[in-house]
């Protein structure tokens, strides 16, 4: 009996302690992903302003080249390519300007997402087991791309809402008996 009692105890303080959690999470979660990938496109966009600094320098170049029609020289297309990411990590880091930088992050994952498109052969010269560098950095760009779409949400008004949800201990219990019957 007394062990049934202690047990409840401690299930009833884990599920607090879930939604005190879950409740952190939805606050704060989206505005820590926010700076993160202003962080990482505000790193990204500084180091290619100096040449031979960003791996993926010479793919921005070539891609941007393409999409202006090669009019512009490699030069240019590199800093504007720096000068965007720059910008964009400014606005997601800081907050401001968030909806215009959540535009120029659309433009942009355009741009960094295309060489998929634009130079498969290149990305993958000895087939999708064997992706170079270059197309290591595409292909994890995928989850930049989902966490803006979390971030453009948020921006647009969407929500993270705490509602009546399985406490995980008991969803996995659950789980568990309906996999054993």
């Amino acid at each position: 009996m007394e062990m049934d009692r202690l047990r409840r105890g401690g299930h009833v303080r884990l599920e607090a302690l879930e939604a005190l959690a879950a409740r952190w999470l939805a606050r704060h979660s989206i505005a820590l992903l926010r700076i993160s990938l202003g962080l990482i496109f505000l790193a990204f966009g500084v180091l290619k302003f100096f040449p031979g600094h960003s791996p993926a320098a010479a793919l921005a170049e070539r891609t941007l080249g393409v999409f202006t029609f090669g009019v512009l020289p490699a030069d240019l297309d590199r800093v504007l390519v720096a000068t965007l990411e720059t910008t964009v990590g400014l606005c997601l880091t800081t907050g401001w300007f968030l909806r215009p930088g959540l535009l120029l992050l659309a433009v942009n994952m355009v741009g960094i997402l295309s060489p998929l498109v634009l130079f498969p052969h290149q990305l993958f010269p000895h087939g999708l087991t064997d992706p170079t560098l270059e197309a290591q950095y595409v292909v994890k760009d995928a989850v930049l791309l989902c966490a803006g779409l979390v971030i453009a949400a948020r921006a647009l008004g969407g929500r993270l809402v705490v509602g009546a949800t399985v406490p995980l201990l008991a969803h996995s219990t659950e789980s568990t008996h309906r996999r054993a019957s």
